[in-house]
């Protein structure tokens, strides 16, 4: 297979619920302005993944995060991988993050990184983003709530291709033949 028809995807979940994130805000000079911070322990696991070549990204939104889960977002991965190419997924090494999961799906390959790494999986740039600018500072009804704010933010940071690649390119993932 020729490098040109490889594509690079960074892969991590993350968990997001009623412990939310508290940001800075801006306010009036001399005010103090309150930011809730509820209570509950409800949870939603956003599977995502970035592909740096093409800046496209395929994600999931599960009620736990499990080898299940994984294989359901490898399944979109590799249908997403256009007849041709195959795909390089880069993940941690969470424990459902198994190499055999890859095994039903003949274009795409799972890369470990290092453990205790997180700097080197970009898509942590992405959680960060969008806790910062998508989700902090609200407060969640219910499951379904997480469910829904978590899709529109996703789809928020999808919309804009070019910010999906700068945030998640590397230049160490430039394949050269």
């Amino acid at each position: 297979m020729h490098l040109d028809n490889v594509l690079v995807w960074f892969q991590d979940e993350a968990r997001f619920g009623q412990r939310n994130t508290t940001t800075k805000i801006w306010a009036e000079k001399g005010t103090r302005p309150r930011a809730v911070q509820q209570q509950q322990f409800e949870y939603a696991y956003l599977f995502g993944a970035v592909c740096v070549n093409t800046g496209q990204t395929e994600a999931l939104v599960l009620p736990k995060s499990n080898s299940e889960g994984m294989r359901e977002h490898l399944s979109l991965i590799s249908k997403a991988t256009p007849k041709g190419k195959y795909s390089v997924v880069i993940m941690d090494q969470a424990s459902w993050h198994q190499a055999y999961l890859a095994e039903e799906f003949d274009n795409l390959t799972i890369i470990h990184l290092p453990p205790y790494s997180p700097e080197l999986n970009p898509i942590e740039q992405v959680w960060h983003w969008l806790r910062q600018n998508e989700l902090a500072n609200r407060c969640f009804d219910d499951y379904n709530d997480i469910v829904d704010q978590c899709c529109r933010a996703w789809n928020s940071f999808c919309e804009d291709t070019s910010r999906v690649i700068s945030l998640c390119f590397r230049d160490w993932t430039k394949l050269e033949t």
